[in-house]
């Protein structure tokens, strides 16, 4: 029995443009609306399948508690696209934001759950470039799919 993880990060890779209905809506479930949104989702039986459905559109990891605390501080907002403080965060329950990154990689907090966040991160393009193709899946040297050197593109994006 393989091990399962405990959340993914995902992220999507190609845009809007001629992407069909059913991946769109998929993607919009996962709350990836946007080319570069990131989000992070608590590993269940239902997010695997979801995630291989689109995997010609986005790229997932498994995510530590590290690159989810990087995430929490540079890349979340709140409403009115403002960045969120030490305040937000307690008032959501944890003593900062590496607590609250920890919760997320464990898969014990959901984003669309933590009700002032937005439950994506809108992430740049990636510094110098993707390394690989962003048209192949990640067994064909691309970044699609289940992509296990996602984080380092990832800390490129932030």
């Amino acid at each position: 029995m393989i091990e399962m993880a405990n959340a993914y990060l995902v992220v999507r890779i190609k845009g809007q443009a001629g992407c069909p209905y059913w991946a769109t809506h998929t993607m919009t479930l996962l709350k990836l609306d946007k080319k570069y949104r990131a989000t992070i989702l608590p590993a269940k039986d239902n997010t695997l399948g979801m995630l291989r459905k689109v995997q010609h559109y986005v790229s997932w990891v498994e995510i530590d508690a590290s690159l989810a605390q990087e995430l929490i501080e540079k890349k979340a907002r709140k409403d009115g696209y403002q960045k969120i403080t030490d305040k937000d965060i307690k008032e959501l329950g944890f003593a900062n934001a590496a607590e609250l990154g920890t919760a997320l990689a464990d898969g014990k907090a959901t984003l669309s759950k933590l009700s002032p966040l937005k439950p994506w991160f809108a992430l740049s393009p990636p510094v110098l470039g993707f390394k690989r193709s962003t048209k192949k899946l990640y067994g064909q040297k691309g970044i699609l799919g289940a992509n296990r050197e996602l984080d380092t593109v990832v800390r490129r994006m932030i």
